[in-house]
């Protein structure tokens, strides 16, 4: 039945896009949310959802969704179309919470800010990393004071992809397989800086004023990209870091780090005028000899439930906060003048970065005369096309095994890179450790004649297409996975068999 939270009141709730939108099935039943209607155009993720969500009437059919009974919605739908979707969902008299980010360019940003003003009903930006259980901490005593006043802050959002692009959310490779997934195979990291920015907005009160960025040209090994900036104009994709700095409106600076990585990273380091956080420890004292305190956070009330939640309980938050505002009226962190402002840093930042790290303003779309000057801003950066990564003359048998091909040289790399670089690091490795290294080489051992018809397949593709994007990415994928030791069977086993003796 889930918590009674509002006296009784059950919201009913439809989700727009089942895919990201599953993720909240539990949280809204914990809520006492009901989940009545589901609207997605792909046969496989609905079904999916119905498995998990039975009660939900589904539809393929967006103006059939919203001839169902509920009242508010979760805008779930591919990135690029959540202002154009929120805004559809709002003249349809829904209360909504939009994924991030709120949208795409400066233009919609208005038109948007301008729909939520107009039709007086709930918006929700559905920023969950500000909701985790340490940043909710930091929050709280930056409330108490404890802090002081921002100084500054590094926030990090950085993903160790290896070609997610290539597949869905649930990890089934797109179809048709030569081509990336409608947006992440082209969206810039800059775009989603909501994971590291938005928790230093709601820790701090404070909003980004001003930023600066340079732009970044290397890109992970073995993703689709363009050639970079300075050769085809193209921005790169999530396979590259996009890092900024963010003047916030106190006069505080904030590295913002976004990026597509070998590792991933969401390191926090929040500094303020009498306290410090550096990730693990909290530093009191207002001076460097002040006690260094390893602090163990505990939730705020209906943590037991939010614990259940995805995104370490930030789902679970901003799916209350959302409920709350409709049933009760009291105000919710992400209303549309935040979601604009910490979108809009995005944006500006990738601006930034096309323009030599000029300054940018992030434009306050609380104030219209500010709104007037973005009005008919339609800027978006140069991308490539995800469905154009092979040439118009391709031969499909060929190029239509590039996506699964993907899901499986992924693994296969990381595990030739693991056990290869592993025998080289060993003798340095802290003892525990060791064990890690023999597993990853007996691990290659056993799979060396799979992992060698998968690079077989990625190399038939590759020299096909040499020249194309979709080409171009196996071929470095296939470097980065050692492809000619991989295929010399006797001299690998050989030296895989000496490592292990020795070992």
């Amino acid at each position: 039945m889930g918590l009674d939270l509002f006296g009784g009141r059950r919201l009913k709730m439809g989700i727009w896009g089942l895919g990201r939108g599953s993720a909240f099935i539990n949280s809204a039943r914990a809520l006492g949310i009901d989940i009545v209607a589901g609207c997605d155009f792909d046969d496989h993720v609905r079904n999916k959802f119905h498995e998990i969500c039975p009660e939900a009437v589904l539809t393929a059919d967006e103006d059939e969704f919203f001839k169902m009974d509920f009242e508010a919605v979760l805008v779930s739908t591919y990135c690029p179309n959540h202002a154009a979707d929120t805004m559809k969902a709002l003249r349809m008299g829904k209360h909504v919470l939009s994924e991030v980010t709120a949208f795409f360019t400066p233009a919609q940003g208005v038109a948007l800010v301008e729909e939520v003003e107009k039709r007086g009903l709930v918006y929700n930006l559905a920023e969950n990393y500000p909701f985790t259980k340490i940043n909710m901490y930091l929050a709280r005593l930056y409330k108490q004071g404890i802090f002081g006043e921002l100084a500054y802050a590094e926030f990090d959002y950085v993903h160790g992809g290896v070609n997610p692009c290539a597949s869905y959310l649930d990890g089934t490779p797109v179809v048709p397989g030569n081509q990336l997934h409608h947006w992440r195979g082209w969206l810039n990291y800059h775009y989603y800086c909501t994971h590291s920015l938005g928790p230093i907005m709601i820790i701090s009160g404070l909003r980004p004023e001003k930023v600066t960025a340079f732009p970044e040209d290397v890109f992970c090994k073995g993703t689709v990209h363009g050639k970079g900036r300075k050769v085809d104009g193209i921005v790169p994709n999530l396979c590259a870091f996009a890092p900024s700095l963010i003047q916030m409106s106190n006069g505080s600076v904030v590295r913002n780090l976004m990026g597509g990585s070998v590792s991933d990273s969401h390191q926090k380091r929040f500094f303020g005028t009498k306290a410090a956080y550096d990730g693990k420890y909290l530093h009191i004292g207002g001076a460097e000899r002040g006690p260094r305190l390893d602090i163990e956070p505990q939730w705020d009330e209906m943590g037991e439930a939010a614990e259940k939640a995805g995104h370490g309980g930030g789902d679970f938050w901003e799916l209350y906060y959302f409920a709350r505002q409709i049933i009760t009226g009291e105000k919710a962190p992400w209303d549309i003048y935040a979601a604009s402002d910490v979108t809009l840093a995005g944006i500006q930042a990738l601006r930034s970065a096309l323009n030599d790290g000029e300054p940018m303003e992030i434009p306050d779309f609380r104030r219209k005369e500010v709104r007037d000057k973005y009005r008919n801003d339609d800027w978006m950066a140069k991308h490539i096309d995800p469905k154009k990564i092979f040439p118009d003359d391709q031969d499909t048998s060929i190029t239509n095994d590039f996506a699964s091909c993907c899901k499986e040289l992924s693994p296969a790399v990381v595990l030739v890179r693991s056990a290869l670089d592993g025998i080289k690091v060993y003798d340095a490795v802290k003892k525990e450790n060791k064990i890690i290294i023999i597993e990853k080489v007996k691990e290659l051992r056993t799979k060396l004649a799979e992992i060698q018809n998968t690079y077989k397949r990625a190399r038939k593709i590759a020299d096909a297409y040499p020249l194309s994007q979709g080409g171009e990415a196996l071929l470095e994928k296939l470097e980065l996975g050692e492809e000619t030791k991989i295929m010399d069977s006797a001299a690998l086993l050989k030296e895989l068999d000496d490592f292990l003796i020795h070992a």
